[in-house]
């Protein structure tokens, strides 16, 4: 494990510590830890179970103070382990060491550029997000990177032993690079004091819950992966509503909607408006309706200004808004979002990705610094420029629609610079806006 920060810009000093070893990845080894010549911040231990209680108190021994130890074979196994895991509490304890895990996948801090974690580090962004299992939440977060969805950290918390998920919601609450929490949980070890921390770091930003181990066979596997009592899951649910933290259902709806929520306005109300083609309206209609969003029809005056920007054989506008498959230009796009937006009526828009000349032709590769662009490159780089203002103008949420993903698409990389996701269904699209709406309802200023 030690390797990883080499690779992923980390700047500070690293120490193996490997008794039969003189070099480990070009670094001097140690063959032990009162044989590094340093200060030591903190301790990575990867070594069998067994040897952890000895290893924490040669750190306490060098005054380290903090620890992750990422090492299985504790509580999670049964009762020999459970002994163990004792022991290192114990340990640690008493000589004021604070630590990650045990049995778990690591840290990973977007600030110092710090990885225990991934062979390649994530995207950077605003998600924080925390684990308690660790190969499910490092798999999460890679496909969250590849997906474009950027995090602040990445906390795996294995078995709680001594900082327990209560600890990481009070940090996170005041990191200023983290604006949302999203949490894989599977039980709880003081559950009174984690929804008390919950409660106060929910008044602060939006925290998203995916718990598991909601049924009997789950909680029993809970127990063994990372030695939690999952409890009963109607009174989680009934605390989570009652302190305004919202819970997904499906592994990946956290981050779905924890993008929306980290570079988007919070939804002051659950009246949405669509524009898109077809099938797309209908079908974004229903999947906002199952989820309590209202889709209200247009006033005349708006109707008659937005039919005007579609071609003559588009059904006059309602809402949603069909292009009814024609060709349109970017510009005209966020003219009829920066209308919707205009409405006291309307909270929030989904739309389609505006269109982008690489959408006809994938092999265009558009730099936007560059000064002799063609009428049809500029026309959407000035309409995608305005589209991905108009949260920040109005603040008001819009959110994107494209079914099939396009390979450096220009468009997308302007709508990201405005905070806006691009989901690849409209049920997607509905959950996140529903997040949008559910945090505006419990006053988060997202």
């Amino acid at each position: 494990m030690v390797y990883r920060p080499l690779y992923t810009g980390f700047k500070g000093a690293i120490y193996p510590v490997n008794p039969e070893k003189l070099e480990i990845l070009g670094l001097t080894a140690y063959p032990g830890v009162e044989a590094v010549p340093d200060e030591i911040d903190l301790a990575i231990i990867t070594t069998p179970a067994a040897s952890v209680p000895a290893l924490l108190k040669q750190c306490s021994a060098r005054g380290v103070k903090g620890a992750v130890v990422i090492t299985a074979g504790f509580a999670e196994v049964g009762a020999a382990g459970r002994r163990l895991e004792d022991e290192i509490a114990e340990v640690a304890q008493s000589a004021g060491i604070r630590f990650v895990g045990p049995n778990c996948m690591g840290i990973w801090s977007a600030a110092g550029n710090f990885n225990l974690s991934f062979a390649q580090a994530p995207k950077k962004g605003a998600i924080a997000f925390v684990s308690q299992s660790g190969t499910f939440g490092v798999s999460m977060a890679q496909v969250a990177a590849d997906r474009g969805y950027g995090l602040s950290k990445f906390i795996s918390i294995g078995n709680q032993t001594d900082l327990e998920v209560a600890d990481y919601l009070e940090y996170l609450a005041g990191d200023e690079e983290t604006r949302v929490i999203a949490l894989y949980l599977e039980g709880l070890r003081d559950g009174e004091r984690f929804f008390h921390i919950a409660q106060a770091a929910a008044a602060k930003k939006p925290i998203v819950i995916y718990k598991a181990g909601r049924s009997i066979p789950a909680g029993r596997a809970a127990m063994s992966h990372t030695a939690s009592v999952a409890g009963s899951a109607v009174i989680f649910d009934n605390l989570c509503k009652q302190m305004g933290l919202l819970q997904v259902h499906e592994a990946f709806h956290l981050f779905e909607t924890a993008q929306a929520l980290a570079g988007l306005p919070v939804a002051r109300g659950n009246r949405v408006a669509i524009l898109g083609s077809g099938g797309q309206g209908v079908v974004g209609t229903d999947a906002c309706s199952a989820l309590g969003m209202d889709l209200p029809r247009l006033d005349p005056e708006t109707s008659a200004a937005i039919s005007a920007l579609l071609p003559g054989h588009a059904p006059q506008a309602k809402n949603p808004v069909d292009f009814a498959g024609s060709s349109r230009t970017a510009i005209q796009e966020a003219e009829i979002i920066e209308r919707f937006l205009q409405l006291d009526y309307i909270d929030g828009v989904i739309s389609n990705v505006p269109v982008s000349p690489q959408l006809f032709d994938p092999t265009l590769r558009i730099e936007r610094s560059a000064k002799d662009h063609s009428p049809a490159v500029q026309t959407a780089l000035e309409g995608g420029e305005r589209y991905a203002e108009l949260p920040r103008k109005y603040n008001k949420p819009v959110i994107c629609l494209r079914f099939a993903q396009l390979e450096n698409d220009i468009m997308e990389e302007i709508l990201s610079e405005g905070g806006i996701p691009v989901y690849s269904t409209p049920e997607q699209c509905a959950r996140a806006m529903q997040a949008l709406v559910f945090f505006g309802r419990h006053g988060k200023a997202s």
